[in-house]
């Protein structure tokens, strides 16, 4: 089985590491057009880079949420969540608690979460991947790679890459 075809396997990626989560869960591909995406971003300039980058990938639904306070309020109140974009410094709460909320939510908790940041580094992901996100991307983005990247997690596949 190839790695696009197995969602338990990661891509061994520029910055990341090349392994198989125990943790993570079989999940059936999501098209770009069909998923609804919610950024969680305190700068609006990288908001609307995020939000301008999925739309030129096809994503339809993007909602937005300026701090990790009441995230898991605000996506309970959505129809539908199937990926979040989560900046890591974010006022109030940062994206460490807001994922703990996340992960307590019985609708949420299985929700593809992937910690978005310029603090971006080896430790960093290590971390990121401890607290139970599902992938790491540092800023600054890379719009070349940005669409690869998205769909990967919309497969279900980690992505790991701070650089």
């Amino acid at each position: 089985m190839s790695e696009a075809q197995n969602p338990k396997a990661t891509a061994d990626t520029k910055g990341g590491t090349a392994e198989s989560s125990a943790t993570q869960t079989a999940r059936a591909a999501i098209e770009p057009s069909d998923a609804h995406v919610l950024v969680v971003e305190d700068n609006v300039p990288n908001f609307v880079l995020i939000a301008r980058m999925l739309a030129f990938m096809g994503v339809q639904r993007c909602e937005w949420k300026t701090s990790g306070w009441q995230v898991v309020q605000f996506a309970d109140t959505l129809p539908r969540v199937d990926l979040i974009l989560m900046d890591i410094r974010l006022p109030y709460e940062d994206g460490y608690q807001a994922l703990q909320k996340l992960r307590a939510n019985p609708r949420l908790k299985d929700t593809i979460v992937c910690a978005v940041t310029a603090e971006a580094s080896e430790d960093q992901m290590r971390r990121a991947k401890k607290a139970g996100f599902n992938g790491f991307l540092g800023k600054p983005l890379d719009p070349d790679r940005f669409p690869s990247q998205i769909r990967r997690l919309l497969r279900g596949e980690e992505v790991w890459e701070w650089k």
